[in-house]
């Protein structure tokens, strides 16, 4: 379980991992009675936090090099307004975008570029975590009860 939330939301891969496999085997673990909410849910909240974390910490790592590469200097105008953006309203794109699953990999690496701090990070993580792992819950069970 902590596996694929972490493969979902992993810089770069996450890209290609779509979320409904999560909610899949979820469900199926859920409605054959192998693993429960209480089993499930934590280990895909881990999984999503260790990813999110993880892209922040390359983004932070990357940072400062980033904004020198040729790819960033085409693009001053649109990174420093993003920049700027994830400063200023950084809380609001971190829950946002962990609920996203189109963007859901790269949030934690553009907010680790902007320089946001660690602790104002990891807070709005944790919170958008908690949300994201409630409607995982709440769509399981929903699933199920189509199931049944």
């Amino acid at each position: 379980m902590p596996a694929i939330a972490f493969l979902e939301a992993c810089p770069g891969i996450g890209i290609f991992i779509s979320g409904a496999i999560l909610l899949s085997v979820c469900t199926v673990l859920y409605t054959q009675g192998i693993a429960t909410l209480l089993q499930i849910l934590p280990l895909a909240f881990l999984g999503a936090t260790i990813a999110d974390h993880s892209g922040y910490y390359l983004g932070r790592w990357i940072g400062p090099g980033f904004h020198h590469t040729g790819f960033a200097i085409k693009r001053k105008a649109i990174f420093d307004k993003t920049e700027a953006m994830l400063v200023k309203h950084g809380e609001i794109a971190i829950i946002i975008g962990r609920l996203m699953t189109a963007i859901r990999s790269v949030v934690p690496l553009l907010t680790g570029i902007s320089g946001l701090s660690p602790a104002r990070y990891t807070l709005y993580d944790l919170i958008a975590c908690a949300i994201w792992t409630t409607g995982l819950g709440l769509l399981v069970i929903g699933l199920d009860g189509l199931l049944d």
